[in-house]
């Protein structure tokens, strides 16, 4: 059987701030926290949430996308399958590295232009760094780029 977790991904001003609150929110500590990103995997209610840092007023507060993980690369490809039959197009982006993490992917949007994706992440840390005892150490470190996005 397939296995589905939603996952939500915000654009913030201040991740520092927005961690504390969704640890408050989800009485959870993230699993992954970076200088431009952490990211919380919640089993109850079953979801993956990232908040990624934004640098213009525009992004921050702003959803960044929204997506579906799945259990593996067949049920990515399926969905691939079933997209393009429906006319869509979405873009592919297999065996990619993205928010710290080698995943294979698709990526979509609906008629408004909210991004979807739908993933499986097959290594969970691709970085050098680890985690929460690296985040002031990467946050000293980070470059600019966008983290979750098409093409990442």
């Amino acid at each position: 059987m397939t296995t589905f977790k939603t996952h939500i991904a915000l654009t913030v001003s201040d991740l520092d701030r927005s961690v504390a609150f969704y640890q408050h929110l989800f009485e959870a500590q993230p699993v992954k926290y970076k200088a431009d990103y952490a990211k919380f995997d919640i089993e109850n209610p079953a979801l993956n949430l990232t908040l990624n840092t934004g640098d213009t007023p525009l992004q921050r507060g702003n959803l960044s996308h929204l997506g579906i993980q799945v259990d593996s690369t067949e049920t990515v490809i399926a969905a691939i399958a079933r997209l393009k039959t429906a006319g869509l197009t979405p873009l592919e982006e297999l065996n990619t590295d993205c928010c710290y993490a080698l995943q294979d992917k698709l990526w979509v949007s609906d008629p408004d232009g909210n991004r979807w994706e739908i993933f499986v992440v097959h290594i969970a840390d691709t970085a050098p760094e680890f985690n929460l005892d690296s985040a002031a150490k990467s946050k000293n470190d980070a470059t600019e780029r966008s983290c979750c996005a098409p093409t990442c």
